[in-house]
């Protein structure tokens, strides 16, 4: 194994691995400070972070407001509380040493208010500012305004090139990074773009190696990448370090921070962890934001594939096959099916998916009475935690604050699920019924003898055995 030696990245020496950051509340103060004092890059998430009361209690985020414009202000308040609250935490355990990152989300409800609220009062506690899931042009002004470095999330070179020739060409000095997410390997949300093909991973070096011929065209050469997704020993990846094409690089970990002592996430999570097989972790397109995401296959994954499952086109005047009338809502107001699709319907509410409710394409999905009371109330209760919601037709822009477009009973609350998970994970039953997201390697915690006999490190007992290279 090559020597795996420090980096410049953000005008200092760091370590070249970096923790991914993984909101809601699950890359937090803690964990990005113990990262950050082994040497490397720690990462908190600024998505809903959590604040504490003066017991040093996580102080629920309830939504109290009356409209959906209200409690999103709500939401950006408890952003920044909560951002302030976990950049202290990692400072004061880093150390000095190392370096701290926020990750924010550009989909994010409010990114660019909360994370100008936490920079204002954290200067001096976070060194760096990571951004992906869209295109963030903004990010830089962002950086430029607080002088910190800033480091995109990007899955091409072509993503990066847009970037970099609208906005980011005007604050170089300031880029400490480019990361490049493989959108086949990664957890959480992926970058695919429609050109790409979901089940047809591509090797991701010629993917980096384009990204870094076109940072030198810009003058870039010796800007970092730092690889994110797919990344578990470091002694599978030795022909990148030192590679003269590829140039700096380093590694971001975002599956393998979550099993460490140190890790908020609930010990049936962590024991969860260990039981999965190749395979588990699920490519899906059910988030509310649009994008391609991968999680744990549970059966909040299977409902909603089941959901989507039991599904058919409606017509709301009889064209072509669709000539079987077909009574919707509690009025059976007719609308036209095919026969076939009809006879389906039929087999559905036997089986006593009795609700059929409309989708913003013409379509029909069929739920439980309770099914359709949950999603009902879910989508009543948005706190606009994203720019736009598919789920509840929610845009943060205003005069409306709507997206023009009806809301979608396919997809789910992300808000409420993530916040469920990340704060009741030591439930089977919680992790069952709610979306983990996980990157694709997540099976390899059963297989890799550094966790035999369910061993569970610290945080400075991983970084040291990811140094190792393996």
């Amino acid at each position: 194994m090559k020597p795996i030696n420090a980096i410049r990245m953000g005008g200092v020496d760091v370590l070249p691995i970096v923790e991914g950051g993984k909101g809601v509340a699950v890359s937090n103060g803690i964990t990005a400070g113990h990262w950050a004092a082994g040497g490397g890059v720690g990462t908190l998430s600024a998505v809903n972070a959590d604040s504490y009361d003066a017991n040093g209690e996580v102080i629920p985020q309830t939504y109290s407001a009356a409209t959906r414009r209200e409690r999103h202000e709500q939401l950006v308040a408890y952003g920044i509380a909560g951002g302030l609250a976990q950049a202290q935490r990692a400072h004061d355990l880093s150390g000095g040493n190392g370096r701290v990152h926020m990750n924010i989300l550009w989909e994010m409800g409010g990114a660019e208010r909360i994370a100008t609220g936490i920079m204002e009062s954290a200067k001096g506690l976070i060194h760096g500012i990571t951004c992906g899931a869209g295109m963030p042009y903004r990010l830089s002004e962002l950086a430029q305004q607080f002088n910190v470095h800033y480091y995109p999330i990007i899955s091409s070179a072509r993503a990066f090139g847009a970037l970099w020739k609208r906005a980011y060409h005007k604050a170089a000095d300031l880029l400490g990074g480019v990361v490049y997410e493989d959108p086949w390997l990664a957890g959480g949300h992926n970058g695919l773009s429609n050109s790409e093909d979901p089940k047809k991973p591509e090797d991701p070096y010629p993917r980096v190696a384009a990204l870094r011929k076109l940072m030198r065209e810009f003058g870039l050469g010796e800007t970092p990448i730092i690889m994110a997704g797919g990344v578990w020993w470091l002694e599978e990846w030795e022909h990148w370090i030192d590679n003269p094409e590829l140039g700096p690089i380093a590694f971001q970990f975002g599956t393998r921070p979550l099993l460490t002592q140190e890790s908020p996430i609930g010990n049936a999570w962590k024991r969860r962890l260990l039981t999965l097989q190749e395979g588990d972790v699920f490519l899906n397109r059910f988030s509310p934001t649009g994008f391609y995401s991968s999680a744990v296959n549970n059966a909040f994954i299977g409902e909603l594939r089941n959901r989507n499952d039991r599904q058919i086109a409606f017509s709301t005047e009889r064209v072509g096959d669709h000539q079987a009338e077909f009574g919707v809502g509690p009025r059976k107001r007719i609308v036209y099916v095919t026969p076939t699709d009809r006879d389906r319907a039929l087999v559905w509410e036997q089986q006593g998916f009795t609700e059929a409710m409309r989708t913003p394409d013409s379509t029909l999905i069929f739920v439980t009475p309770d099914g359709q009371r949950e999603i009902l109330a879910d989508q009543a209760a948005c706190m606009g935690c994203l720019t736009q919601c598919r789920f509840s037709n929610w845009s943060q822009h205003g005069p409306d604050y709507d997206n023009g477009k009806k809301a979608d009973p396919r997809s789910f609350c992300i808000q409420k699920t993530l916040q469920d998970i990340a704060h009741h994970s030591d439930s089977d039953a919680v992790l069952d019924n709610n979306l983990m997201f996980s990157g694709h390697n997540a099976y390899r915690f059963g297989r890799d003898p550094f966790y035999s006999n369910g061993f569970v490190p610290t945080v400075r007992q991983l970084v040291d055995r990811i140094m190792t290279g393996r």
